[in-house]
């Protein structure tokens, strides 16, 4: 049987997003990063990765490129000190049943989210949220991606005969979505509402999994398998 599995984000999908944004943590790992003072800081976009942020810091104040991994290493630890400080996120309504539902199907749980591993972690945790409750093997990360269809696409090759399926809350996740041919689930538990989210190619949009969940659990039963629309 073909093998499912759920690619959920993390930031405004399965954790709202933080109260203050979170934006400033980049652009001090980009100063701990360089051991000097940068201004002013870069707006943030919802729905880019952190590797595209650091990237685009690092090019705003024309910065080398090989100092990525510094500040990335930088944005991790600098997370869990926060973390550590007592910085929660909190669950959105209906992930823990969803969650259930979709194992209790014998689908997997796994992420694709534009943080890294060991953020996504201390957000998961930090929320209450077992991180266990994922298959990390099948997870995939986006700090070092400068854009979300890196991620999606290093999803469809790492699995290329399982029926797949993305959940998220920006268009950018669509837009990534359709790069790898990946069906995309919409939850408006972002900063993109219910409307916003149905001018992208969405297969579905919810306003919440507490609000959505038979219709979420319903649209990925129907999608296909891999290659059978071709066939």
């Amino acid at each position: 049987m073909t093998t499912t599995t759920i690619l959920w984000d993390v930031d405004g999908t399965l954790l709202f997003n933080a109260a203050s944004g979170g934006g400033e943590l980049y652009h001090r790992a980009v100063e701990h990063a360089t051991g000097r003072e940068l201004h002013p800081p870069l707006p943030r976009a919802h729905g880019k990765t952190d590797g595209q942020i650091l990237h685009e810091i690092l090019e705003a104040f024309e910065l080398a490129p090989e100092l990525h991994d510094d500040a990335v290493a930088a944005l991790d630890a600098l997370s869990a000190e926060r973390a550590a400080a007592g910085d929660r996120r909190e669950i959105a309504p209906g992930i823990a049943e969803a969650l259930d539902a979709a194992a209790a199907r014998g689908w997997m749980n796994a992420l694709l989210t534009g943080n890294s591993a060991t953020r996504s972690r201390l957000k998961l945790s930090g929320a209450g949220l077992d991180p266990e409750r994922f298959d990390w093997a099948r997870s995939f990360f986006g700090d070092r991606a400068r854009e979300r269809r890196e991620i999606t696409l290093a999803a469809r090759a790492a699995l290329p005969d399982e029926r797949l399926v993305i959940i998220g809350d920006t268009p950018r996740d669509d837009v990534a979505a359709v790069a790898a041919g990946i069906p995309f689930i919409a939850v408006a538990t972002g900063v993109y509402t219910v409307d916003a989210l149905r001018e992208t190619g969405a297969v579905l949009v919810v306003p919440t999994l507490a609000e959505g969940l038979d219709a979420v659990l319903a649209a990925i039963e129907a999608l296909p398998a891999p290659g059978a629309a071709a066939a």
